[in-house]
């Protein structure tokens, strides 16, 4: 369902452990590039009103979670600031061919796969915090339907742009770009590290 090429390794749930506030603080940053990320989309694509529908809806449901993440950070005395970003969504986005239409198809499947790898974190700090942090692990076991719905609607939009055929080709191509970007990890502990 989530075109995931490769599972998370125990190196994130290490950075998980050493690192929890600023996995939060990087999870509120991701919610609001998300929201951000959907706003493009509507920029660049106006004339597409099916998109565009779509598109506001993820927004509003990002910048909903962002304000959740911003609460939890709160409730447990975290500062929100500013933090260097990893090398992630910057390494998928030089993916993203520069023609159109190929450069919408990138863009949405870039962004589906950004939402699937949230998925999949999420999901697994959930499972990973559940004896320690029970409300903690019930907000993100809460999240992951959401994301997997991000997802799926980014890959079905893509194919305003590519035949399906087209657009599930060259998913599975950054999906396995995806996979080593992730595997590579980075020494920042982030959401997607």
């Amino acid at each position: 369902m989530l075109h995931l090429q490769s599972e998370s390794a125990a190196r994130w749930f290490e950075q998980v452990d050493q690192h929890l506030d600023e996995i939060l603080i990087d999870h509120a940053h991701c919610e609001r590039k998300a929201a951000s990320t959907a706003m493009n989309f509507i920029n660049a694509y106006a004339v597409n009103r099916d998109l565009c529908r779509e598109m506001k809806r993820i927004v509003e449901e990002e910048l909903e979670h962002f304000e959740m993440v911003l609460d939890i950070l709160q409730q447990r005395g975290i500062e929100f600031r500013r933090l260097t970003p990893g090398p992630y969504g910057k390494e998928l986005n030089e993916l993203v061919r520069s023609q159109e239409p190929d450069r919408a198809v990138d863009r949405l499947l870039v962004a589906s796969l950004i939402e699937a790898r949230s998925c999949e974190r999420f999901s697994l700090l959930a499972e990973h915090v559940r004896h320690r942090e029970p409300e903690l692990a019930d907000f993100y076991a809460g999240l992951f339907e959401s994301e997997a719905r991000h997802h799926t609607t980014y890959v079905r939009l893509a194919e305003y742009f590519a035949p399906r055929e087209t657009v599930r080709e060259r998913l599975n191509q950054l999906s396995a770009c995806e996979a080593k970007i992730i595997a590579a990890g980075s020494p920042l502990p982030r959401m997607h590290s």
